[in-house]
């Protein structure tokens, strides 16, 4: 990706079902085999809090109520001259599910509702467990 194209904006959804999250396995590069939470991209001309529903229903089948924004986090990589070839700013969310049993589509290798003291086990992205220990006291 061109730098003039970067940042790109992203979503992501903490989806909780009782004292459950929502992971899913990226099956993609650059984050293939490591646990995160669902998302995506958000297209041109559609507003963030949808983009988040919809990633979330595409990656896993669920449906959910958002709770309200737990983070904006940057995701940065650079190439060996420093300059950055990868950076989103991603809107993370905090929700509640509502419908649909998790199932592993469109770019994720598997999904499944984890206990956060079983976050620890999985080879994860950055920052993982904070992000999903803040989104549960969001929703009481």
């Amino acid at each position: 990706m061109a730098p003039s194209a970067l940042p790109r904006l992203g979503v992501s959804v903490a989806c909780w079902r009782g004292d459950r999250v929502l992971l899913v396995e990226r099956g993609k590069d650059p984050l293939r085999g490591l646990w995160s939470l669902p998302g995506g991209s958000v297209e041109p001309g559609e507003p963030v809090r949808a983009a988040a529903l919809r990633e979330l229903q595409e990656e896993t089948g669920i449906s959910a109520e958002i709770g309200g924004i737990v983070e904006v986090l940057d995701v940065i990589r650079r190439d060996e001259s420093g300059h950055p070839t990868v950076h989103f700013a991603i809107a993370v969310f905090a929700a509640r599910h509502l419908a649909g049993e998790a199932v592993a589509a469109d770019d994720a290798a598997d999904a499944r509702w984890c206990l956060p003291d079983e976050i620890d086990t999985l080879p994860t992205t950055d920052g993982l467990a904070d992000i999903v220990d803040r989104s549960r006291g969001m929703l009481g």
